[in-house]
């Protein structure tokens, strides 16, 4: 049930992105609410547990790990409150699934600091609640699982009325959309019609493989990858459909050929990726055995004469890597999430120790600041996420970090300006909670704007979007639509800069020409000629201008 509901997911999560109020290009709460679902099925996808609890414990303590965004990071809590509604019952019935949603519910408004209704919380909480009041000791899952659908598509219906924007804009809520797709793909799972992943939902940014197999041509290389394997056993192993297995193996490679004689299958293809070949293929079974060829080394090496391309192999079996001392921890340390070159070197310029890749179009998961934070190896942690949807992962991973010497702090930064002038408040002389405090207020400092362009037509608080053109963002609300970035920048910046303000910092992103460069830097100094310019070429993608007024 668990998996077909992710599974369901996947095949409308573009959809569920394509509700998201503001007209920017983000892929916002499906992407994530998908990501952070198909981290808790690959954790239970290949056990053989009976037991209802350790199911439900498996796949939460994987959406955990996983959860990407705000939304992610709220399903995460509602599976999470669900099974430890179940702890102790390796079976339940259908008083015992209702009242585990209750504790999903929970939880799940528990993790939220202020919680909004008209959105996925209030869609788990009313459904929940119409499940708990109507459930009856003879009703089956089934059953159960119809009265949650039941209420929750009435809930979802009533979002606008919760939330005004929703209604400004004419959508219902994404995240409450994303949960009922979950709830239809359990429901279809529990009644023998179990859901499969649809590979041709348009977008297929999740699975590494299929992004890098659909990229693949001619041009490139990648790796020969071959392999012998035995299916089954079927206690352990999925059961084979060929149909299936050549259909998905075609959409992350090419050159394929699959062979099959009874239990043994024999399988031919190029790809980017091998090593998700494998973990997909050992789903059915185990391999007999394997060969891997760098086609890439090969072409060079024929090219340049260097090696026969019968002698590029790649060892299976990689060497052990030999065990270290454990290093001192060092006292501070800065970790921030950056999604440009330049912007990357700018915090690193400034104090940061590790950057997490990620921003408004891709989310870092909790799994990520962990590790993050286990590299940076220090007693005290200091996080800045940069973007409002990544706050609570950020927050989840800190309550996450098992090591009792080493204590994280999360800094509210929700923008890339906001990190970067609470950053360059750390003081080393400071104790950690004096830094913490320092940092932030620090946030307060600094007005923070972004130009970007819109991916559909739209109307928000009463400027009219039109779909490519540019639009202007100032402290998450468009204030500036126009064909021409330039123009953009200047009514946004005439909106930021008042008669406090001393200095701006814009941060270049990747679409804008040096040419260019020189004609907005000429501009602001000559408009604002009393104000300190401070400009990087930050490189970042989707965002023309990052721009912070102090």
């Amino acid at each position: 049930m668990l998996i077909s509901g992710g599974n369901n997911l996947y095949n409308h999560y573009p959809e569920v992105d394509a509700l998201n109020v503001f007209p920017v290009p983000d892929g916002d709460t499906g992407m994530n609410m998908n990501l952070t679902m198909t981290s808790g099925a690959k954790e239970i996808q290949n056990r053989s547990d009976v037991d209802a609890y350790e199911i439900a414990k498996t796949f939460s303590r994987g959406l955990l790990m996983g959860a990407r965004g705000n939304s992610g990071v709220i399903t995460s809590q509602i599976f999470r409150g669900f099974s430890q509604g179940l702890e102790g019952k390796s079976e339940i019935n259908a008083l015992e699934f209702a009242d585990a949603w209750q504790k999903g519910v929970e939880v799940a408004y528990k993790a939220v600091i202020r919680p909004v209704e008209g959105t996925i919380l209030t869609v788990v909480r009313e459904s929940s609640l119409y499940l708990y009041n109507n459930v009856k000791s003879s009703y089956s899952i089934e059953k159960c699982m119809e009265l949650l659908i039941k209420e929750g598509k009435e809930s979802l219906k009533r979002t606008p009325e919760l939330l005004p924007i929703l209604k400004e804009v004419g959508v219902v809520d994404s995240g409450g959309t994303g949960l009922i797709y979950i709830f239809e793909g359990m429901l279809a799972a529990a009644e023998g019609n179990f859901i499969e992943r649809n590979q041709a939902t348009a977008t297929d940014a999740d699975n590494p493989i299929v992004a890098a197999g659909a990229a693949m041509d001619e041009e490139e290389f990648g790796y020969c990858t071959e392999f012998i394997m035995s299916l089954g056993p079927d206690s352990v192993k999925k059961p084979f459909n060929e149909k299936r297995f050549t259909n998905i193996l075609n959409s992350h490679g090419n050159s394929l050929v699959v062979v099959r004689d009874e239990d043994i299958v024999k399988v031919h293809v190029h790809t980017l990726t091998p090593g998700n070949i494998l973990n997909y293929a050992q789903q059915f079974g185990e391999f007999l055995k394997l060969k891997i060829e760098n086609m890439t080394e090969q072409h060079h090496a024929l090219a340049t004469g260097a090696m026969a391309a019968e002698d590029v192999h790649t060892d299976l079996i990689p060497e052990p890597e030999k065990e270290e001392a454990p290093k001192e921890k060092s006292e501070f340390a800065m970790i921030a999430v950056s999604s440009g070159p330049g912007i990357d070197e700018f915090f690193k310029e400034i104090g940061v120790s590790e950057i997490v890749k990620g921003g408004q179009t891709m989310n870092p998961s909790s799994q990520d600041f962990l590790a993050a934070i286990k590299k940076v190896n220090a007693k005290n942690v200091f996080i800045f996420p940069n973007n409002s949807n990544i706050l609570m992962a950020a927050s989840q991973a800190s309550d996450m970090v098992e090591d009792s010497d080493t204590n994280v702090y999360v800094i509210p930064s929700k923008t890339i300006l906001q990190g970067i002038s609470s950053s360059i408040m750390f003081n080393c002389e400071a104790s950690a909670e004096e830094n913490f405090e320092e940092m932030k207020a620090a946030l307060s400092n600094v007005k923070s704007g972004e130009v970007t362009f819109a991916i559909r037509d739209s109307e928000i608080n009463g400027v009219q979007v039109k779909k490519d053109d540019f639009i202007g963002i100032m402290e998450k609300e468009i204030v500036a639509d126009d064909k021409d970035k330039f123009n953009v920048l200047k009514t946004l910046l005439s909106k930021m800069v008042d008669d406090e303000s001393s200095l701006i910092t814009l941060i270049v992103g990747e679409d804008v020409k040096e040419e260019e460069v020189e004609k907005i830097k000429e501009f602001i100094e000559s408009e604002y000629s009393d104000l300190d310019l401070d400009l990087h070429i930050g490189k970042q993608p989707v965002y023309s201008f990052l721009i912070g007024v102090e």
